[in-house]
């Protein structure tokens, strides 16, 4: 039985779930920021997940392959992003080697495209860590289950993708997160800021997560200072963060309404990727393709 996104929200322990989430992306991105910042921008995540489906094999195209033409089609078709980002992201995770060019292809004119082994790797440590927060808040034993089978993340990730793409609920959770969410890093800014909170209790709309440090977080997140000043000042002006006192020099806080937009839109994730993971096992157990002699 897979679990509803309203059962997550209402888990007492999600809070702790959802901040372990949040410390387990910003190590990813301490490790690999050049990786971790596809996931840092929700265009950007939409982009590099529409790639590996392709790859894998999306549920609603005839066939698996990933190459240009068939890549900018599903972009624009579910309105991800424009007709020049979507060559342009290709044409970036070409030159930092997380996609290359695959033996084979349609004709001579169309190159085939395929992850790197890196590449599948961090995707694979991001199903992961979804993984392993699910089996501690329901005592289930996904994770085993994946390790059993190692096709799954290639039989998951499309079912992920097609999800995640035609859900409202994950693609535009409310306006505070779609600030941060569509900036370039900041959606790990987003998380940095959500892992500092310590405690959820008491009737203020205010949630204090303590100091931070702007140096700090732009330094440690690619974003430059200019642009971090910008963001959290609109952000600010829309009531979702700000100071305690003088700004820079005083306890940060942030909005209930803020933080229950990233509850919320963590709960559709991992409700995403739950019944996902339901469906590969399924499949992986019941279809020829992958049933052993």
């Amino acid at each position: 039985m897979t679990l509803r996104a309203e059962d997550l929200s209402a888990n007492q322990h999600f809070l702790t779930a959802i901040l372990k989430c949040a410390h387990e992306l910003i190590a990813i991105y301490h490790e690999n920021p050049r990786i971790a910042s596809i996931f840092a921008a929700q265009q950007r995540w939409l982009l590099a997940h529409a790639g590996f489906a392709l790859h894998f094999g999306y549920p609603e195209e005839a066939g698996r392959g990933l190459y240009a033409a068939r890549y900018v089609d599903l972009v624009l078709r579910h309105k991800i992003a424009s007709r020049n980002t979507a060559v342009a992201f290709l044409q970036e995770m070409l030159a930092y080697r997380f996609l290359a060019t695959a033996p084979g292809g349609i004709d001579k004119r169309t190159r085939l495209l395929e992850p790197t082994t890196t590449a599948v790797e961090y995707l694979g440590r991001w199903i992961s860590t979804h993984l392993f927060i699910l089996d501690h808040l329901d005592g289930g034993a996904r994770m085993e289950q994946m390790a059993a089978q190692p096709a799954a993340v290639g039989v998951m990730q499309p079912l992920i993708a097609q999800q995640i793409i035609n859900s409202d609920a994950v693609r535009n959770p409310g306006p505070s997160f779609a600030l941060f969410n569509w900036v370039n890093s900041g959606g790990v800014v987003m998380d940095y800021l959500v892992s500092r909170i310590t405690s959820m209790e008491g009737d203020s709309d205010r949630i204090m997560i303590g100091s931070i440090s702007m140096r700090d977080i732009h330094q440690q997140f690619m974003i430059s200072n200019a642009h971090l000043k910008r963001l959290l000042k609109q952000a600010a002006g829309m009531g979702s963060v700000g100071w305690a006192g003088v700004p820079g020099k005083s306890s940060f806080w942030l909005s209930r309404g803020f933080v229950a937009e990233y509850w919320n839109y963590q709960a559709e994730k991992f409700a995403v990727i739950d019944a996902a993971f339901q469906a590969a096992m399924d499949e992986l157990q019941t279809s020829p393709r992958f049933l052993r002699s």
